[in-house]
């Protein structure tokens, strides 16, 4: 049975995406209980929208669903489809789900944001929100106490308006929030910079991973990707702003480049480096998945990864092993997977377990690369 959120006197049964076995991490979290326990005596508007940012898995959407039209507003394509897994689940109308980049909705009367670690990505949702708030919404945002830093609340000051904090309760905390219509500002453009090295020109919209330059991890290896003929199909899986994709496609101008990521605003960014950077941008073609789910069996030759170890807060391995179980399924007998990591993940056993094989082909003082071949 699914985990219950049990608040209220009401249940819900949650659990997190992609779904495991013996998962031990609720899809909820402390500042998502403190947030439906402020909230419930609310008398709402059925008719006016309520907005939710940052929503890992559902848990506030699916709280407030029968309450009026809800918005969900998040970067993950992760977190949206265990959303509406947990919508399903607990028998709840659906709720409309954007991506960070998309047009909200206007006169909402409630905004709830789960405070996200990146300030880019706050920073780009609190301007958002004061070009659109009316004067009589209640905006609420939460996390964990210990992540809620002087600095994030100057933030919420100075890109949207008077800010107070609730004392801690199960070590989370709110944050409250006084819209002022006179901070509003132009939506900041994407960060640019050149890698002048390798011949390119990067942007980056505010959720991508390493946004002001690139990481040094990337950086290793771009040194070390194949250039070869025979090379027909190449997947760039968690491709961030597409770094990866882009010297691939420079370096193997038949192959195509099929670049794959959860978050919308990496996706985008991808997107557009391969139209700042390529004479055929269509050699790329960049899409929003879990891994790599429902792409055909058997027919790419080469995938290169660089894993994230977290979902959302959480410190994970998982991401990993399904990077390269996937990868496994959708290679081409004798085709290759390229795996960079620090050098303490030990991502060499999981491969060897995986694929039978694995072989170092570089390594420096943080990061190692590693080749199975399939």
């Amino acid at each position: 049975m699914k985990p219950a959120l049990t608040l209220l006197d009401r249940t819900l049964h949650l659990a997190r995406y992609p779904q495991r076995k013996n998962e031990t991490l609720q899809a909820w979290d402390a500042a998502d209980e403190y947030l439906i326990n402020h909230s419930h005596d609310m008398v709402l508007d059925p008719q006016r929208p309520i907005l939710i940012f940052n929503d890992s898995f559902g848990a506030l959407s699916c709280w407030f669903a029968e309450k009026g039209p809800v918005t969900s507003v998040s970067d993950s394509y992760i977190a949206q489809q265990g959303c509406r897994q947990n919508l399903a689940a607990n028998a709840l109308p659906d709720v409309t789900q954007l991506d960070c980049l998309a047009e909200l909705p206007a006169n909402p009367q409630l905004v709830l944001i789960k405070l996200p670690k990146n300030n880019r990505l706050l920073t780009w949702q609190l301007q958002q929100l004061c070009h659109l708030v009316p004067d009589d919404c209640i905006i609420i945002g939460a996390g964990k106490a210990k992540e809620i830093h002087t600095s994030t609340l100057k933030l919420c000051e100075k890109y949207l308006g008077e800010t107070k904090t609730s004392l801690a309760v199960k070590k989370a905390r709110l944050v409250f929030i006084k819209a002022d219509k006179t901070l509003a500002k132009p939506m900041p453009a994407p960060k640019t910079w050149d890698v002048p090295e390798h011949g390119l020109i990067l942007t980056n919209h505010a959720n991508v991973f390493s946004g002001e330059s690139l990481d040094i991890g990337g950086r290793f290896l771009l040194e070390h990707i194949p250039q070869n003929p025979s090379l027909n199909n190449i997947i760039d899986l968690g491709c961030g702003n597409g770094v990866i994709s882009l010297k691939a496609a420079q370096l193997n101008p038949q192959a195509k480049i099929t670049s794959v990521d959860e978050s919308y605003m990496a996706v985008a960014s991808c997107q557009e480096n391969a139209k700042l950077n390529l004479d055929n941008p269509e050699q790329i073609h960049a899409i929003v998945n879990n891994c790599l789910d429902g792409l055909e069996a058997d027919w790419a030759d080469l995938v290169l990864c660089n894993p994230p170890f977290h979902q959302q807060n959480a410190i994970t391995d998982h991401i990993a092993w399904q990077m390269f179980c996937d990868a496994q399924q959708v290679l081409r007998p004798r085709g290759q997977l390229i795996v960079i990591g620090n050098r303490q993940l030990g991502y060499d056993e999981k491969m060897k377990r995986i694929f039978g094989n694995v072989k170092k082909i570089a390594q420096n003082s943080k990061f190692i690369i590693y080749l199975s071949g399939k």
